[in-house]
């Protein structure tokens, strides 16, 4: 234990892990005996564990290597040609990014990478993003102490701290600002989102498996770089360069990033996936007769769903981008306007940098929302098509019979509610950032309003399961939440109502 404290541990002693790690020590810093007692003593552990193991009679079981979350949402740069290794081999001899001490862990990276040594081309990259740019972020934040110790009294300055929009005396993070929101997402969808790869993260702590580590990942990282290291060239460098079309290329995909796992993002995808599964639902065997029936078996209530439906369209319908209309939804089959509808409504920009705890609340709420709903909508696919191959092979009892129709006349119901739900969805994800209009009363109320939308959702989620088939009580439970929710809108306190309002001309 006190050579793991000395190499390894405290902060007091040699503590290789963090310094090398956080791209603190140069190469020869590092003497090649540190690394050799190292390699020893980690083959003693095993040894000392396997002993261990036989004398206790017991077998060690280990974890599983952790999958890389959302990675395939992030590729967006093209694949590394020779090219672009050629003109990051030149950026990194002239880029005022990188120290010169720090050189050869750039080239060792690109060896790692034509060699398809894809975990330790990207380990030693990461090291060197996070050098690079603490030496920027000392620089724009006048505050040079922070940058080349690793001092056993103070905390180092490491990426929590560089990618965080406040400084530790409560002051504006500059660096955010020196380089853009596009950069700034992509390094916090890599490595800091809960729903991101956060490669770093699992790298440090021996989550992968190196040997299957993928290419894509270093393969983005090392594009990343060249974007990075051409923001700090000279403007002769930056111009002979820009010639190559690969670098063009990269640079306009840099500049055009949005983050991909952020969760409002997240709840866009969402949303946009609920919608093409509610679509489907025309599409599926309908047969005449129990159709008829079921339309007859809509009763006062239902119709009084479909009136408060219709009320609060007229109501949501002001808010909906230009040149897009609400058309009906209770045909048999919508039309293509509500998927464009809301695919513009998905594509409207929203802040996603920085967000506040009031506003990542919301959006776990409605994610939730969202989520409910897409599971609604698979059980009721999977429940028509069941019932539908039951009819038609005269498997379905009485009482049977009179459940799949009552499902047929919910079904007729649940698919403009669901429709509606998305688009409040969608329209309250567009204002979002409205939130910081209400006061702690104001908003205390909106987020009890969301969470009754949360809990109709989550009850018609339990409704439409195959083993509980209350499809009756869906149209009741339906009933009260569009009553809460015009409730709401009548009083115009949703997230929409305080944005600026549409001029759209939208109509129902």
């Amino acid at each position: 234990m006190d050579v793991l404290k000395v190499f390894i541990g405290s902060p007091r002693g040699l503590n290789l892990r963090n310094i090398l790690w956080h791209g603190f020590a140069s190469p020869q810093e590092i003497p090649p005996k540190y690394c050799s007692t190292l390699l020893l003593f980690t083959a003693g552990l095993g040894q000392l564990l396997e002993s261990y193991c036989q004398q206790t009679k017991v077998s060690l079981a280990h974890r599983s290597f952790v999958t890389l979350t959302n990675l395939e949402e992030l590729i967006v740069f093209p694949d590394i040609t020779h090219t672009v290794l050629s003109v990051l081999e030149e950026l990194m001899m002239k880029s005022a990014f990188i120290l010169k001490i720090m050189l050869p862990y750039w080239e060792i990276a690109l060896i790692k990478f034509k060699a398809h040594r894809f975990a330790d081309c990207t380990m030693l990259l990461l090291t060197q993003l996070e050098a690079g740019l603490r030496r920027v972020f000392a620089a724009v934040n006048k505050c040079p102490d922070t940058l080349l110790t690793a001092e056993s009294t103070t905390l180092y300055t490491t990426l929590d701290e560089i990618l965080a929009k406040h400084l530790t005396d409560g002051k504006i993070n500059q660096l955010p600002v020196l380089l853009g929101e596009p950069a700034m997402e992509f390094l916090w969808d890599f490595l800091n989102h809960q729903e991101g790869p956060r490669i770093r993260d699992h790298l440090s702590h021996g989550e992968v498996n190196l040997p299957e580590f993928p290419e894509e990942a270093a393969s983005q990282l090392l594009a990343f770089s060249v974007v990075l290291l051409l923001r700090f060239s000279d403007a002769a460098v930056l111009s002979a360069v820009k010639e190559e079309a690969a670098v063009r290329l990269l640079l306009r995909i840099a500049e055009d990033y949005h983050s991909r796992c952020h969760p409002a993002f997240q709840l866009k995808k969402q949303v946009l996936s609920c919608e093409e599964s509610v679509r489907k639902w025309p599409l599926l065997p309908w047969p005449e007769e129990p159709c008829q029936e079921a339309a007859r078996l809509e009763d006062t209530e239902t119709n009084a769903c479909y009136s408060l439906i219709t009320k609060i369209l007229h109501e949501l319908c002001h808010h909906v981008p230009e040149n897009h209309r609400v058309l009906s939804v209770f045909d048999d089959h919508p039309a293509e306007e509500w998927s464009l509808l809301l695919g513009a409504l998905c594509s409207t920009q929203v802040s996603m940098l920085f967000c506040p705890r009031a506003v990542l609340e919301v959006l776990a709420v409605l994610r939730s929302v969202a989520s409910h709903c897409q599971q609604v909508s698979r059980q009721v696919a999977s429940s028509l098509q069941l019932r539908h191959r039951q009819w038609e092979e005269r498997r379905l009892h009485s009482r049977q019979r009179q459940n799949y129709l009552s499902m047929r006349a919910s079904v007729r119901l649940l698919s403009p509610a669901l429709y509606l739900i998305l688009l409040l969805v969608a329209l309250e994800l567009v204002s979002v950032h409205s939130v910081h209009g209400k006061n702690t009363c104001e908003y205390q109320q909106y987020l009890k309003f969301c969470k009754s939308v949360l809990q109709y959702s989550e009850n018609l989620e339990a409704y439409t399961r195959p083993e509980k088939n209350k499809w009756r009580e869906t149209i009741g439970l339906t009933h009260a939440a569009l009553m809460k929710i015009w409730t709401f809108t009548e009083k115009k306190q949703m997230l929409i109502h305080l944005s600026k309002k549409s001029t759209s001309k939208a109509i129902l």
